[in-house]
């Protein structure tokens, strides 16, 4: 008798499967990687970003939605992209009664964590669709406002991720970004590298069995820029960089930028 045929590979068996240098290296396959790494851990994520951050991914987050909150009003629309399971999108709403959220991931595990959230009971103005972050299910000038939490960095190629942003936002809209990003400073940036992928390793060997689940931050880190870099990419693509909170010297910064005024760097 033949063998029984198996049917596609679980994500858990596929992330085993894939070499993560190479697939950093290569845009071209690079989001194959990341998506199946997302799929993985969406079950943990929220748990894991609290502990690996040591509690510091809620201030962070804070801020953000603080400064976010600020630039809103009811009846605006705001994209978050990369929403994971949607933190960033439900407390938008819980800050601004009325407003439009749209949370776009392109992990359905994470959609579907969102949609499934107890926080979505309260609401109604939030919905979520998959989605790539090069190709945004979005009109031209449709959103106010864009939240970007640990997003650009996991691109298969950040700037055409901005270029995406760019053109779904209005003229005048604000985009928020927090995320990781490779310190200038030598000493710095392989203490912090450095410690990254030996956590993240250990994490993802005690929660997943497969430390490359977390060791993809340092790795990714690598790969990406300086937040002074991320800056001028902004302001290439028509931005004004107006702040730019910088936390753990630097290595994880909020960038809020649109078109208008000097900006100023905390």
């Amino acid at each position: 008798m033949s063998a029984k045929p198996r049917g596609r590979p679980t994500p858990e068996e596929l992330l085993s499967q894939l070499d993560l240098e190479e697939h950093l290296e290569d845009p071209r396959i690079r989001q194959r990687f990341v998506t199946t790494m997302f799929e993985v851990i969406a079950p943990r994520y929220d748990r894991f970003t609290r502990a690996f951050s040591y509690g510091m991914d809620r201030s962070w987050k804070r801020t953000l939605l603080d400064d976010l909150a600020r630039t809103l009003s009811p009846d605006d629309r705001m994209l978050d992209i990369a929403c994971g399971t949607g933190d960033l999108s439900f407390g938008t709403a819980e800050r601004v009664p009325g407003v439009r959220v749209i949370g776009v991931d392109i992990s359905r595990r994470m959609i579907t964590r969102a949609e499934q959230s107890p926080r979505s009971l309260d609401a109604p103005g939030v919905r979520f669709a998959a989605g790539n972050m090069l190709s945004i299910p979005l009109p031209d000038s449709s959103v106010d406002a864009v939240a970007a939490g640990y997003a650009l960095r996991n691109a298969s190629d950040y700037r055409r991720a901005l270029d995406e942003l760019t053109r779904v936002l209005k003229p005048g809209g604000r985009l928020f970004a927090l995320d990781f990003y490779r310190p200038r400073n030598p000493l710095w940036r392989s203490l912090f590298i450095g410690y990254l992928r030996i956590v993240g390793k250990l994490y993802g060997w005690l929660w997943h069995r497969q430390p490359v689940a977390y060791g993809y931050i340092a790795s990714s880190l690598e790969h990406f820029v300086s937040w002074q870099e991320f800056a001028a990419a902004l302001e290439l693509r028509g931005f004004t960089v107006e702040r730019v909170r910088r936390k753990l010297f630097g290595g994880i910064c909020i960038h809020e930028a649109s078109k208008g005024a000097r900006g100023v760097v905390e």
